[in-house]
């Protein structure tokens, strides 16, 4: 079915051009455009008046749902007018509905309910606007339908109008329904949007009274509710030249101002579209990046002075090096015993024993889960066991377990809650190209999203953390760690620091090592 839609709309937009290119009087077209460009600030009053329109629906949506904010439903309404400008169907309606369910925290009822009670009353006001604006116009373009028309428009709205009453009768709901604001804000809106057709008949030549204007757009958008092509392209072309036909405007000239007054509309909904998929944030595909203002920092925990320093090492396949790496590690910090757990991440080799031969405490997973989850099981068991601070290393020897009084020191002194260590801001004897250029790649990209530029090593395996952050840090994924949880650390309002450690891979190392040897 979506297949067929996509055809059947993109068949009728290339009739609707070709018909158009057919009967178009480019001088007629040409003249408009020029006197347009020649009037700008007119433009831009006329554009302002149809923003304002929208300010004004976006502001009889926030007093339906005082949970909306006017920013949100200005980028709601804006977003679905990009939709409906640039795909088939009208299908830019139901973005206006997702929009605020993806960057709100409101319910799918209340947002759905009064979004359709909103549409309807416009349909409802363009088809009174259509009628009453010009006595006779809609009649003579439509016959005994034009008032079939708003008869079964006002039909359809009483259903809608007592959904979101239920809704707002409801003490949970968030809903309220002022009628009068709703009504008279959708006929003012429209006779606010109508100030561009107004002013584009004007720079034609066309001495246009602005019930007229109103009676124009009533009928082009009107037309537009059944449209089946991107922005209605054709349809609207076909009933504003109708309209401005039924009031004496030569037909040439009707038609270079309804295709001037779509034109505009469909440049300012493209602009004003795009903007509100990204403003006000969270954008419409969430926030890329952490908010400039951050929760205040957590209270930290109390901490025993026994408390020890948990040194914990997730570890796969790494039975050269694991012993080598626990026993390195300094007996005490700052006073407090410094104890190591290792997780065992499925290992097929002698990992697990060789890590407890060397005094460590050994939790085995019964298969691979990948490192996130070893990390993630590493944490909570840190955590159970009171700590006064957590370090995390890598069980591959890349970084020094001698450096671990200085990477801690900062959580053990309440500077910080999160600390990483960083490779770059270091010296570095030796690494592979590719490996620094995908590091700092990766690293440039945690910084942007984060804000932070002391962060120097978005991948960095060694890290310490507070006992709150270390018990409140989410990772969700189960095979990477190092980004979301810094991410997630720093989105809560956990105090970061970033920490020099230039302890190096042993493998990068190689040749340094060998000539000590």
């Amino acid at each position: 079915m979506r297949r067929a839609r996509t055809v059947a709309g993109l068949l009728v937009l290339a009739l609707s051009i070709a018909y158009l290119v057919r009967v178009v009087d480019g001088a007629a077209l040409r003249e408009t455009g020029h006197a347009l460009a020649a009037s700008p600030a007119w433009l831009a009053l006329a554009l302002g008046c149809y923003a304002i329109s929208f300010w004004l629906r976006a502001w009889t949506w926030t007093r339906m749902l005082p949970g909306l904010s006017r920013g949100q439903s200005w980028a709601a309404l804006h977003v679905s007018l990009l939709g409906n400008h640039v795909l088939p169907l009208r299908l830019g309606e139901v973005l206006r509905v997702t929009s605020v369910l993806r960057r709100t925290p409101l319910r799918t009822g209340p947002v759905a309910a009064t979004t359709l009670t909103l549409r309807l009353v416009d349909l409802f006001s363009v088809a009174v606007l259509a009628l009453v604006a010009v006595p006779g116009l809609a009649a003579d373009l439509l016959g005994p339908w034009a008032w079939a028309l708003a008869i079964a428009l006002a039909i359809a709205v009483v259903p809608a109008a007592f959904w979101a009453r239920g809704l707002a009768a409801r003490p949970d709901s968030g809903v309220r329904l002022p009628a009068l604001t709703i009504l008279g804000t959708a006929f003012v809106a429209w006779a606010l949007e109508a100030t561009l057709a107004w002013q584009v008949a004007h720079a034609a030549g066309v001495d246009l009274d602005y019930s007229e204007a109103i009676a124009v757009t009533a009928v082009a958008v009107a037309a537009q509710t059944v449209a089946v092509t991107p922005a209605g392209i054709g349809s609207y072309e076909a009933a504003g030249t109708a309209a401005l036909a039924a009031l004496g405007v030569p037909a040439a000239t009707a038609f270079a101002i309804a295709l001037a007054t779509h034109a505009v509309k469909t440049a300012y909904s493209l602009v004003a579209g795009a903007i509100a998929l990204f403003l006000p944030a969270p954008g419409y595909w969430g926030r890329w990046r952490l908010a400039r203002t951050l929760p205040p920092r957590p209270e930290p925990w109390p901490v025993a002075a026994d408390a020890p320093v948990l040194a914990v090492i997730p570890v796969f396949n790494e039975q050269d090096v694991v012993g080598d790496v626990v026993r390195r590690l300094p007996p005490t910090v700052g006073g407090r015993p410094v104890r190591c757990l290792v997780v065992d991440d499925g290992s097929a080799d002698h990992s697990a024993a060789r890590a407890a031969a060397a005094g460590a405490t050994v939790i085995t997973h019964d298969r691979n889960r990948g490192l996130g989850a070893a990390v993630r099981t590493a944490l909570r068991e840190a955590t159970a066991l009171h700590p006064a601070a957590v370090v995390y290393l890598d069980a591959d020897g890349e970084y020094a377990p001698e450096d671990l009084p200085a990477v801690v020191a900062p959580v053990l002194a309440g500077d910080a809650d999160y600390v990483v260590g960083s490779r770059f801001a270091g010296r570095i004897e030796h690494m592979r190209p590719h490996r620094r250029l995908g590091n700092q790649v990766l690293t440039r990209w945690v910084r942007w999203m984060t804000r932070r530029r002391d962060l120097t090593d978005g991948q960095s395996g060694y890290r310490a953390f507070s006992p709150r952050a270390a018990a409140e840090a989410e990772i969700v994924h189960d095979y990477n760690y190092a980004q979301v949880l810094t991410l997630d650390l720093l989105g809560r309002g956990f105090r970061y620091l970033r920490k020099v450690v230039p302890a190096v891979h042993r493998e990068l190392n190689a040749d340094r090592r060998a000539a000590a040897a």
